[in-house]
């Protein structure tokens, strides 16, 4: 691209102005020049300042500093009422079936997925996600469920039996139903029932197979218990503890202007301690920026989740500050300016100014730390051009 002549009186110009290392400008202080009429060229301003292009490797490449752990840890609340009577000590694991917490001398285990029960189970032919959300978890603790019916089919719903805790006498239950079963639906089939009935046996219960809200902990998996916040004798009113991943994770709090130019699935090279390094991946970025300090008078941040593909890399630390390496786009020998010294012009592209005034055509390559990459005709290292301060 060669030295461009511009035919209007002023030329509209203006400085990109890049956040972090994206790739697009996000803003731009904007002010005319003097052009000539007759050469095209524009007459720089006092004061004006000049950088010589160079020759060198640009990457996206960033270094963070993160968190070793287990993740954000989150809250577990009772599904009923009832008086606390065992919890687990912090660090402890808990695995799908095993007892999260007791509640009047009772066991409330964890299962997990999604939904958490919502109603009572205990009529044949009930239909919905809860359902589905037991029947996976007996299956995976070796109850035999049957066939579970696909999405589109119609089954029969009875009415449901008395729930034999009630008081008085019950109402009139209403007759039979018939629903058709929805994608990521389940039904409560006699062979589910069934399956419901042993495990009530094999844990002591009662084996009439219903379920009742709150008799399970429904979370997205197995959980380590990260800091119990209720005491023994308490209601379970409140917050009875809070749990993480028994994963090992890092966390990065990171300015949002580095959050921008981050996916998930980027590549990182963890550096551990010890100096060792351990490959990963970003699995999760948050939405929302926080305040990381009390007041709210520190910067905003945003959670950025870092997946170990080994996590047993980490060995016997359960915490620590690491340093988190994303990888990104390099190239290298390519002639750069700083993002300051484009100039973008009003009938479209860029340029960059010489010390005599006179523009050049560039096009633009990779945005690296406020750097750019840059190509044309007559732009070569050592080359001053004009740049703001």
């Amino acid at each position: 691209m060669s030295a461009m002549p511009l035919k209007h009186r002023r030329v509209l110009i203006a400085s990109a102005v890049v956040v972090g290392v994206a790739a697009a400008a996000v803003g731009a202080t904007v002010w005319a020049r003097d052009v000539d009429a007759d050469d095209g060229t524009a007459r720089p301003q006092q004061n004006v300042k000049t950088v010589a292009v160079t020759r060198q490797d640009l990457s996206t490449s960033r270094t963070l500093r993160g968190s070793l752990g287990f993740g954000t840890p989150r809250p577990v609340k009772s599904g009923r009422e009832g008086v606390v009577t065992w919890l687990p000590q912090p660090g402890t694991s808990v695995a799908r079936g095993e007892v999260l917490y007791r509640l009047n001398d009772e066991a409330v285990p964890l299962f997990t997925g999604s939904p958490p029960l919502y109603r009572p189970l205990a009529a044949r032919g009930t239909v919905g996600r809860d359902v589905a959300m037991v029947a996976e978890n007996l299956k995976a603790l070796g109850y035999p469920i049957g066939t579970q019916p696909k999405a589109g089919e119609r089954v029969t719903q009875e009415a449901p039996p008395p729930n034999p805790g009630a008081s008085g006498a019950p109402a009139t239950p209403p007759g039979a139903t018939s629903v058709t079963v929805k994608a990521g639906e389940g039904a409560y089939t006699a062979a589910l029932i069934n399956a419901v009935k042993k495990w009530q046996r094999d844990r002591g219960l009662p084996d009439d197979g219903r379920l009742d809200v709150g008799d399970l902990a429904v979370l997205p998996g197995p959980v380590r218990v990260d800091s119990v916040s209720a005491l023994v004798g308490d209601a379970a009113t409140g917050t009875l503890m809070s749990v993480t991943s028994t994963t090992k994770v890092v966390t990065v709090q990171a300015p949002p202007a580095e959050v921008d130019a981050l996916r998930e699935g980027d590549a990182t090279s963890v550096r551990l301690p010890d100096g060792a390094t351990a490959a990963g991946k970003v699995s999760a970025i948050a939405t929302v920026a926080q305040q990381n300090e009390a007041g709210g008078t520190g910067p905003q941040t945003v959670a950025v989740t870092v997946a170990l593909d080994d996590p047993g890399a980490a060995g016997h630390l359960d915490g620590a500050d690491v340093t988190v390496e994303v990888a990104g786009e390099t190239r290298k020998g390519v002639l750069a300016v700083p993002v300051n010294a484009l100039l973008a012009l009003s009938e479209g592209g860029y340029a960059v100014q010489l010390e005599d005034g006179r523009l050049i055509g560039v096009r633009t390559g990779l945005f690296s730390r406020g750097l750019v990459e840059i190509e044309g005709t007559g732009v070569v290292a050592g080359l001053k051009v004009v740049t703001t301060s």
